[in-house]
Formats: structure tokens, C-alpha cells, sequence
């Protein structure tokens, strides 16, 4: 599972982290020798269209934001890196909400993350993308919570804040999730 690898999350976008280009190519270049050892390869996206008070003018950077990852823009597109890869399926999240946990998204056509992993009988995830501190930890948090086995690459995440990310790996580890290098 590919988390919000998207050009405004990355070097030069409105909302960037500090790694955000080098962990695109990682997860790229992870996918293209791993592929064979998952049955399915998703992604999430923010994908904003007027997502209330999360978008701010002056944000506090906790609750409030830039604005950031507006629906069909290039911020909102998955990083050059990640150009020809094909995923299964891809969910949209937080089109008039804050929207944080990948289990907020959903397809085009509106199936839900939840469902459609039920669906495909999906009981594990590897979990890699953008921010740590932020929607990887509520994705992470909200898999576990379902009942999945969770594994996050660490060295394929990228911070906001390299201390908060930190303690989030912790969180997510001491909630259960198995945290690893790649």
C-alpha cells in the first residue's frame, strides 16, 4: 500500500517533506523488484475539493494546512517515480473532509478501502508513503483496528517532522504493527 505520494507532499510542493523525492524513487524502484511478492499493489491520494478548515491561511500545522493536493491538479498527482507503475487500485480521500487514514478513501467508482480489501480477501499490508507522522500513521493505526497484519518500511516513509515521525514509528509499533527496513 502506497500512501499519498504526491508531488505537493514532495520537494517543491506546497506541503513537502524533506525526503519526499527519495523515498518516491525508493517505493518505485521497491515496486518494480517486489511486485511478484504481493497480490495487489494500491495507492491513496489526497484529493481535496473543498475540504473545510483543514485548508487554512494561517495553519497551525496540526489541524490546519496549506492548501495542498486539490483535486486533478499537479500537487494532487502521484510523483514522477511512480510514472508506469501499475497499481490495482487506487483511493481518494478527503474530497470535503480532512482525511488522514487511507481507510477514509474510496475508488471512482465509491467503493470503500474497507470493502474492497474485504473483497479481495486481504489480511496483511506492507505500508510505505507520505507523512509518517501524519496519513501513514492513520492508515497503520486504522489497519490494526480492522484486525490486518500490518507492516510498515520505515526507510520507504517520509516525516513531516523527523522527531514526530520518529514517535509515530513507535505508536504504530506499540499498537502492533511490525516496523522494518524494505
Amino acid at each position: 500500500m502506497i500512501v499519498d505520494v504526491q508531488n505537493d507532499f514532495c520537494p517543491g510542493g506546497s506541503l513537502a517533506t524533506a525526503r519526499g523525492d527519495a523515498v518516491a524513487a525508493g517505493i518505485a524502484e521497491f515496486i518494480a523488484t517486489h511486485r511478484a511478492d504481493y497480490d495487489f499493489v494500491i495507492s491513496t491520494q489526497d484529493w481535496h475539493i473543498e475540504p473545510g478548515s483543514h485548508f487554512h491561511p494561517e495553519p497551525n500545522f496540526t489541524s490546519s494546512w496549506p492548501v495542498h493536493c486539490v483535486a486533478n491538479s499537479e500537487g494532487a498527482s502521484l510523483h514522477e517515480a511512480l510514472e508506469g507503475t501499475e497499481f490495482d487500485e487506487a483511493f481518494f480521500k478527503g474530497q470535503y473532509t480532512a482525511a488522514y487514514s487511507g481507510f477514509e478513501g474510496f475508488t471512482l467508482d465509491g467503493i470503500s478501502f474497507s470493502n474492497w480489501l474485504r473483497n479481495h480477501d486481504v489480511e496483511d499490508i506492507d505500508v510505505a508513503g507520505i507523512a509518517t507522522d501524519y496519513c501513514v500513521r492513520a492508515t497503520v493505526l486504522d489497519g490494526l483496528k480492522e484486525g490486518l497484519k500490518v507492516r510498515v518500511l520505515s526507510d520507504l516513509c517520509s516525516p513531516v517532522d523527523e522527531k514526530t515521525g520518529a514517535a509515530a514509528l513507535e505508536e504504530m509499533a506499540a499498537a502492533g504493527a511490525e516496523v522494518a527496513a524494505a
